[in-house]
């Protein structure tokens, strides 16, 4: 691939401060020079999924930046033992798009207390809408408040590993 590769980061917490954001900003600070890392921030932004014919103009961002992308980096808490509402509501409006997730290369951490609920069940929505989830793209970090300091930095060296070794798989991914 030619060019700086484009990858999106989508936390599923509407909090700044929460862990998956957190996590989201470190995966942002860990991705090589020849990468374009953008946190998506419109989340809030985006009304109830209707399957209209009518787009608001949010949710038509919002296609037109995971269109433009070369890849998705998802980071989500667990919420009642599932996906969070607002992340999940966001996706069911590019399930007719033909251009948001179809083949595109697909990176998840699950970061939460527990998150095992949660993370299969987005996995599952990801190869519904036809993403690409490369092999070492995904990672459950559960009671990941023990694993973040005050400062909402990674304070264990085998975790940070592990999130070196999704961001390559999903940069590696969209490489080749």
């Amino acid at each position: 691939m030619k060019g700086k590769i484009k990858i999106l980061g989508i936390s599923g917490s509407l909090r700044s401060n929460s862990s998956a954001s957190a996590i989201l900003n470190i995966v942002g600070n860990l991705v090589p020079q020849n990468v374009e890392f953008t946190i998506y921030n419109g989340l809030a932004e985006i009304p109830a999924f209707n399957d209209s014919n009518e787009i608001p103009e949010p949710v038509a961002l919002f296609i037109k930046l995971l269109s433009e992308s070369d890849g998705v980096f998802f980071c989500i808490p667990e919420y009642a033992f599932g996906v969070p509402g607002a992340l999940k509501n966001a996706l069911d409006w590019t399930v007719s798009s033909s251009t948001a997730f179809p083949d595109k290369p697909v990176a998840l951490i699950t970061a939460a207390t527990g998150g095992d609920k949660a993370h299969a069940a987005f996995l599952l929505t990801l190869k519904a809408m036809s993403s690409k989830i490369p092999e070492g793209a995904t990672l459950l970090l559960s009671f990941i408040r023990s694993k973040l300091n005050e400062k909402n930095e990674v304070n264990d060296m085998g975790t940070m590993d592990q999130i070196r070794t999704v961001i390559n798989s999903l940069i590696d991914s969209i490489e080749n």
